[in-house]
């Protein structure tokens, strides 16, 4: 199989969706890999050392697209790219579909095969390649909200840690998957009082005997969740659901309630946001005030952290990749019940229910198309 590799064009988004490590991998078994001259720039990897591993480096992301029969990227195509695509072309990257109709609607019109990234999951309910940039982005939201936190960035000049006869900040986390865990550990760190909130009391649990002492749990209803969001510093947004948009947990109405000068990261904000007032922002621009609230949405945070993050996405997708250049897709996706939930939209057809009913598709079970 031809796979292809493009440079990302997404604004500030660094990462690559290959290393010379998983090419050598694929060309040992017998495929050709395509990577665009200087997709690796951004996370420190020369074009020389694709080549070495048995790359062709070309020099156009037309030639990348056009030649190739999968396409493996970091993030979803952006309009620039859509004329590239064929139908019968596998897309393998994160879509995160429940963020925007038009994409949604781009690529059912392109007849193209989209192995999402994010809908991947195992028996046991985990997510094997959402884990590491879930991992990624739970550690930054801590590191950017005390940041945002700082007076000169409008925050309320709080430092988590406190001082001597100081209280420390207080950190809100809502939802205590892997994202929320992440960064109620790292908050912890930081030497902040943290309360981490959710619905699965068994999750809070289990969390409350492997975090430190100074993380709270609390189970999250909407009298529990106005009360921690009037005492926090950093609100930091973890909640995910497969496939679906997130659910809107903090109203307008509620932002005159938080203190001024507070911050809201938003780690969700690529499924849509647990923010009525969230919207995508870039790292060029990471911030904009409402009610004054301090929002932090950018959506593609690991993107930042371009070389760890490139590295710990590309350990787990690479087997992923071989399996589907070595069965093709639909042969993978038969033998591989996880992978096989991957598929969103087959040649026109929505097979991820949530995308369907949202956007007010027919939803094509996966196996049909296979």
């Amino acid at each position: 199989m031809v796979i292809g590799v493009p440079k990302e064009i997404k604004p500030d988004e660094y990462r690559v969706a290959m290393t010379p490590s998983g090419v050598e991998v694929l060309t040992q078994h017998g495929h050709t890999v395509l990577i665009e001259r200087g997709a690796g720039d951004g996370t420190g990897i020369p074009d020389c050392e694709y080549e070495a591993a048995g790359a062709q480096v070309v020099d156009t992301p037309a030639e990348v697209w056009r030649n190739a029969e999968m396409i493996v990227k970091v993030k979803e195509p952006l309009p620039e790219e859509y004329p590239y695509i064929r139908p019968n072309q596998v897309l393998f990257t994160f879509f995160h579909f429940a963020a925007s109709e038009s994409l949604t609607r781009a690529m059912v019109d392109s007849g193209a095969v989209c192995i999402a990234y994010e809908t991947i999951q195992t028996p046991d309910g985990g997510h094997p390649i959402l884990l590491p940039m879930s991992e990624i982005a739970g550690r930054m939201a801590v590191q950017v909200g005390a940041w945002c936190l700082e007076r000169p960035m409008g925050g309320r000049g709080v430092l988590l840690a406190g001082a001597p006869g100081v209280l420390p900040g207080t950190v809100v986390v809502i939802g205590a998957g892997v994202v929320g865990a992440n960064a109620a550990r790292i908050a912890a760190g930081f030497g902040a009082r943290v309360i981490i909130l959710d619905i699965n009391v068994a999750r809070l649990r289990a969390l409350e005997e492997t975090l430190p002492a100074n993380v709270d749990t609390l189970y999250s209803n909407p009298a529990n969740l106005r009360e921690a969001l009037r005492q926090a510093d950093l609100i930091i947004g973890a909640v995910y659901v497969t496939g679906g948009r997130t659910p809107i947990l903090i109203r307008r109405e509620m932002l005159p309630t938080l203190k001024t000068g507070a911050v809201l990261v938003d780690v969700s904000v690529d499924q849509g946001g647990l923010a009525e007032t969230i919207r995508p922002t870039t790292h060029r621009e990471p911030t904009y005030v409402v009610d004054g609230v301090v929002h932090y949405a950018v959506s593609n945070m690991p993107g930042a952290v371009a070389r760890t993050s490139t590295y710990a996405l590309t350990n787990i997708t690479t087997p992923y990749i071989l399996r589907l250049a070595e069965y093709g897709w639909q042969e993978a996706c038969r033998q591989d019940p996880a992978l096989r939930l991957g598929l969103n939209i087959v040649q026109g057809k929505v097979t991820l229910q949530p995308i369907a009913e949202q956007f007010g598709y027919d939803y094509i079970p996966p196996e049909k198309v296979l």
